[in-house]
């Protein structure tokens, strides 16, 4: 009986085999149009007054800055070299080797803090209220992750550690390991695994990919749209941004032990008593840079809706 799953051979990245046009870009595109479509329910039920064309406006201003932040916090921080540090004209070259390939390092983070900067130039441009934008936008966007991690799924990337759980997945692209070593030998008898001695092994491993698409994007959204967001009217004005912060920072954190980090990084701070081997769990002391950006987020989260609250209080004693 097989314990694992093996990666869908007929999934391709590419829509159309030749053509630089592949699901994941496609799934950007739907992200978009959901986020937009949430954007005009907001603003036809009198939460915001956005007629369409502002709506569509916010999300190309969001999306602007979303490429762009995303694109720059990726090979800033994640690229683990000073290459883009010293040819930064490269940062936004869409081909490699004489392929399209369009921009295949994005960072959530990074994405994050330029949607804020073009939601931020869209309020001063057409005079509105950026905490009132903030929170249309953050009831809206995290259905898009959903589509996004699809994306990476279909894209064979951003898998997680391995894994001995009768639904990991053995992704075609992912590293294998050398049957050299014990922990290798040992995952692969577990499962099965037949392999010769020295061999290069593909194990199987979390289908993190799925893991957020299912609590960073429809979980999220749920708890967002159908929880905080009626409570709208009685809050303050950017605390529908606090919670989609606090809310995705600590999805993202406890998912981010299923998903491996990136090889080139490692562990930024490991204070486990084993943390030498990041393709599989082995301590919740040992982070990821993605774990530290999300302690970030979650205590940006929680001051900034003291600070709202606060002020709502002190608002109120004026009345």
């Amino acid at each position: 009986m097989t314990q694992f799953i093996a990666f869908p051979s007929w999934i391709s990245p590419e829509i159309i085999p030749g053509l630089p046009l592949r699901w994941y870009g496609l799934m950007y595109v739907v992200a978009f149009s959901f986020a937009y479509l949430l954007i005009r329910i907001q603003g036809r039920k009198g939460e915001i007054s956005l007629d369409a064309d502002q709506s569509l406006n916010l999300v190309l201003y969001c999306i602007v800055g979303l490429i762009l932040g995303a694109r720059l916090f990726s090979v800033l921080f994640y690229d683990g070299t000073l290459y883009y540090w010293t040819h930064p004209w490269m940062i936004f070259w869409p081909f490699q080797d004489g392929r399209f390939v369009g921009l295949p390092g994005m960072s959530y983070h990074g994405g994050l803090v330029g949607a804020i900067i073009g939601g931020y130039v869209f309020s001063k441009r057409y005079a509105f209220s950026f905490l009132a934008l903030a929170d249309t936008v953050g009831y809206a966007a995290p259905l898009g992750y959903t589509f996004g991690r699809l994306g990476n799924f279909i894209n064979g990337e951003l898998f997680g550690r391995v894994s001995t759980k009768p639904w990991a997945m053995i992704f075609p692209n992912a590293p294998s390991f050398s049957s050299n070593y014990a922990w290798v030998r040992t995952v692969a008898d577990t499962l099965g695994l037949s392999y010769q001695n020295g061999a290069m092994v593909n194990l199987p491993r979390h289908p993190s990919q799925l893991y957020e698409a299912l609590f960073e994007g429809i979980v999220l959204f749920l708890f967002l749209w159908f929880v905080i967001r009626p409570r709208r009217q009685k809050m303050s004005e950017g605390m529908g941004l606090a919670w989609y912060v606090i809310g995705y920072g600590s999805i993202r954190f406890v998912l981010e032990y299923f998903r491996a980090p990136d090889e080139n990084l490692g562990y930024i701070l490991a204070l486990g008593k084993e943390s030498d081997n990041i393709a599989i769990f082995q301590s919740f002391f040992n982070f990821s840079l993605g774990q530290l950006f999300c302690l970030a987020m979650i205590l940006f989260g929680i001051i900034f809706a003291l600070v709202l609250h606060r002020r709502k209080g002190v608002q109120n004693v004026h009345h």
